[in-house]
């Protein structure tokens, strides 16, 4: 039976203190979604079935297909299909070295990056001033659990937030965590969202790949309840962005640039 929240619910079998008991059980939904850029096949991911346009956009432009919104010019879901038909205006002057060019990372499902990852990494540093204050962060973090109903139906989501210091913009939750930061970017290429004040708060591991879509975007500040890896804190430091991991309650480690970070005790 299908649930409106992206779940399905199964008759499953409950094992409790040896014994089996016959209940209905909420899972999430796994959808595969292929995504073509101007009539060509890019890429099949699996994700959660909502706000499927903002993935499409989302990961192209993280992945360097796309490069402003003034070049969109049409986008379709064809739900049935489980395709999304992305046109544009032109293609970005890399475009043809990017098709086929996967590298594997360490994201949900194996996910794949389409550049050359220390060639993007190398090209631009963040140099935001903006600060956060050590509450905004907290109540963030307090509020994208509180926003993950699906998570708490299934556990079997990762969710992202784009915040300012002063309140949440924009949430979603996904099957994979790289999908829940994409289907937040699409969504502020849409809406035109300035990333360069503002912070993402998620709750999967900051590996590499979650550090290059931040730079990329701009993005100053990235927050994880979930541990860094030795490359991401190595990235992020060159790279100008405040890592933070391991945000619980009222702790947290801060990897690099901590002058971002404002004690408001």
């Amino acid at each position: 039976m299908a649930g409106d929240g992206g779940y399905q619910e199964k008759e499953v079998n409950y094992l409790k203190d040896g014994h089996l008991k016959k209940i209905m059980d909420k899972i999430v939904i796994e959808h595969p979604l292929t995504i073509f850029l101007n009539q060509r096949e890019i890429i099949t991911l699996m994700c959660t079935p909502e706000k499927l346009e903002y993935l499409a956009t989302g990961f192209l432009y993280s992945e360097g297909f796309l490069q402003t919104k003034r070049h969109l010019r049409q986008v379709d879901l064809e739900k049935e299909k489980s395709v999304v038909q992305v046109e544009t205006t032109q293609e970005p002057p890399l475009a043809e070295k990017l098709y086929g060019k996967r590298t594997l990372t360490t994201g949900c499902g194996k996910g794949s990056i389409f550049y050359s990852a220390w060639d993007s990494f190398k090209s631009k540093t963040v140099e935001s001033r903006v600060r956060m204050p050590v509450s905004s962060l907290q109540r963030h973090l307090r509020s994208l659990q509180q926003r993950s109903l699906l998570f708490k139906q299934t556990g079997g989501v990762h969710s992202a937030a784009l915040c300012c210091s002063d309140r949440v913009i924009f949430f979603c939750e996904d099957v994979g965590r790289h999908n829940a930061v994409d289907k937040i970017v699409g969504e502020c290429l849409e809406k035109e969202i300035n990333l360069e004040d503002k912070a993402l708060v998620c709750s999967g591991r900051l590996s590499s790949e979650m550090l290059l879509k931040t730079a990329k975007l701009g993005i100053p500040v990235l927050v994880s309840r979930a541990a860094p890896t030795t490359l991401s804190v190595d990235m992020a430091i060159s790279a100008g962005i405040t890592l933070v991991g391991f945000a619980r309650g009222k702790r947290s480690t801060v990897y690099s640039h901590q002058e971002r970070i404002i004690h408001d005790d």
